[in-house]
């Protein structure tokens, strides 16, 4: 009898051990599929876009730093905002002027912004944003000096290398002494000091030094100049998916207002007025040359 239920009990435990085993394993299986369920999960998700950008910090009002040595001025907001815009992280670090286009193809940030024109020699190497302002350029001198744009040949006038300033120069007064600097303010030294007797400088910057203590003996001499690189842009690397995303929310920016919120803080106005307004004085320039043309 003891013998008969030992053998039942031991096959039952046989029987039971299976079974004991298969539902560990089920048990198992669940707890690990939350794990992976949640890994899943969070790989859908989409990440914000990280993005360096680089700037010019001594380019005011453009962009330059505080006394605090923290970077400001109208580009950073408008920065902040396109950013906000696309919902990125962005970090935006101070460069040499020389160093922003070699930078971006060297990988070094993602995109560049500090007031720089769409020049065709620029567009072979980099790709731009649609333009975010206008602006020309001028010649700036002492008070009470008769110097101007028209009689710089064999002066010595000062401006900002690779600059649209810079290549006016080099284009339209290659018998003047042209002196070029690393910066604007470094420029504005050798004006002060009477190293050079002009300079010629991007308009905003330009007007924004002569209302300083350092200015107030300068003026602009004649006209401002004009030229086919007035457009600023964003700059990145040529083929960047990054131009198509930020080109949309400067778009979103200009529709929404911020755009023209933060360009009249610094400069009074919208730079997009200014913009349609030009467009629409070529579209009539070419409707008056069709009209000629036909009359011809």
């Amino acid at each position: 009898m003891t013998i008969s239920m030992t053998s039942s009990m031991g096959k039952k435990a046989l029987w039971l051990a299976p079974l004991s085993a298969a539902m560990l394993m089920l048990a198992g299986c669940n707890n690990s599929a939350t794990p992976e369920a949640d890994a899943t999960a969070d790989t859908t998700a989409e990440a914000p876009l990280s993005i360096k950008i680089a700037t010019e910090s001594s380019y005011k009002p453009f962009s330059y730093t505080d006394a605090d040595g923290k970077l400001i001025g109208y580009e950073i907001e408008l920065v902040d905002a396109l950013c906000t815009q696309m919902k990125a992280d962005c970090e935006v670090i101070s460069q040499d002027w020389d160093g922003l286009i070699p930078g971006l193809n060297a990988q070094k940030f993602d995109a560049a912004i500090a007031g720089m024109s769409i020049t065709p020699e620029r567009k072979e190497v980099v790709d731009f944003s649609e333009p975010y302002f206008h602006t020309g350029i001028i010649l700036i001198g002492k008070k009470g000096d008769d110097i101007s744009v028209a009689d710089l040949n064999t002066q010595p006038v000062a401006a900002q290398r690779s600059t649209v300033a810079a290549q006016y120069l080099q284009d339209e007064h290659a018998e003047a002494e042209i002196k070029l600097y690393d910066t604007q303010d470094n420029a504005y030294l050798d004006l002060t000091s009477g190293r050079v007797r002009a300079m010629m400088s991007d308009k905003v910057t330009g007007n924004d030094w002569l209302k300083t203590d350092a200015g107030k003996e300068y003026e602009i001499k004649g006209d401002e100049i004009s030229t086919d690189d007035d457009a600023m842009g964003i700059a990145f690397r040529k083929g960047d998916p990054l131009v198509a995303k930020f080109n949309t929310a400067l778009a979103e920016l200009k529709d929404n207002g911020t755009y023209d919120q933060i360009t009249g803080s610094y400069f009074g106005t919208s730079s997009t007025a200014a913009a349609q307004e030009a467009v629409a004085t070529e579209d009539t320039d070419v409707m008056v040359t069709e009209e000629e043309q036909a009359t011809n």
